[in-house]
């Protein structure tokens, strides 16, 4: 691992490259510029650039004209605003007519820190997921943001992408990384348990997987960017061959990557499921690290839930 770099920086970086390719792709935000960094298109495309204000339902309804209208609109505001208060646009306006919105929804789960319980959106998986024909996806690193970024460019349809505030370490390398949606990727082959993890707690899991190999456990580490459509024939390979499957995401338990991954073991190969997460309550306010730590979602946390769920 190296740098640590927050996602929604990477967000920033690569919507900013797509519109020096693109003059279809417009941005759209609701006065976050700076923190969800789409202020970098700003500067490059002022003439491409929408702030709407403090105003999300107009922010998505705005986005569904220009999408109507033939554009590629990138929508950036916070995932508890995005996902939450404008949940009803996103639905009627963009998911029904199955519209080309791509949503780029910064500052998602506990990780937003010291903003405490109001912001920290941890049900943003579960309403976009139950879109229809409604794509999520939560990358976990640098590399693997820019990618789904450019990746969701080219796909036609609506897109829920949630960004971090706190940075992250780079796992994937550039030079061989490739995104597909719909597409998981195998971090460390194992055969004793499988934990599927997606987002930020994708480096804690590895760092979980190596103190679980000192301790004679070989865990198959699976990293899952996209929730829906999810990599169904992935996650049953490998709980065939493992017997046993652990979920880790920043996200309520219930309707985000476990309800997801336990929906295709429960109809294709049952065996036992034990889901990490923030276990169907509400975040609070306080550093990062001390939260991620406090819910269980650091590395020792997410080592300490396996090897208990292994024994």
């Amino acid at each position: 691992m190296s740098k640590n770099i927050a996602t929604r920086e990477s967000y920033g970086n690569a919507v900013t490259e797509l519109g020096n390719e693109n003059e279809n792709i417009v941005v759209l935000d609701a006065d976050l510029a700076a923190a969800t960094q789409s202020g970098k298109f700003k500067a490059a495309h002022p003439e491409r650039f929408i702030d709407v204000g403090i105003a999300e339902q107009n922010l998505l309804g705005t986005a569904a004209g220009l999408a109507a209208a033939g554009k590629v609109p990138f929508v950036s505001t916070f995932a508890m605003f995005a996902a939450g208060r404008a949940f009803e646009q996103i639905r009627n306006m963009i998911g029904y007519p199955h519209l080309n919105v791509k949503i780029a929804a910064t500052h998602g789960g506990i990780s937003v820190g010291e903003d405490g319980a109001s912001h920290q959106c941890l049900e943003d998986f579960g309403l976009m997921r139950l879109i229809p024909g409604m794509v999520v996806i939560n990358p976990a690193d640098d590399v693997e943001a820019r990618a789904a970024v450019k990746a969701v460019a080219d796909y036609e349809g609506p897109v829920y992408m949630r960004f971090g505030r706190l940075p992250v370490p780079v796992i994937n390398d550039e030079e061989t990384y490739t995104f597909e949606i719909g597409k998981g990727q195998v971090l460390k082959e194992g055969n004793d348990i499988t934990i599927i993890a997606s987002g930020l707690p994708v480096g804690a899991t590895l760092e979980a997987a190596e103190k679980l190999k000192a301790d004679g456990i070989d865990a198959e580490v699976i990293n899952m960017p996209t929730i829906k459509p999810i990599d169904d024939e992935l996650i049953v390979e490998s709980a065939k061959k493992t017997g046993k499957v652990v979920t880790v995401e920043e996200h309520n338990c219930i309707g985000g990557l476990g309800g997801a991954v336990a929906e295709v073991i429960t109809e294709q190969n049952p065996v036992p499921v034990k889901r990490i997460g923030i276990n169907d309550q509400f975040g609070k306010s306080g550093p990062a690290p001390e939260l991620l730590e406090e819910f269980g979602l650091d590395a020792d946390g997410i080592y300490e839930q396996v090897k208990e769920f292994v024994s």
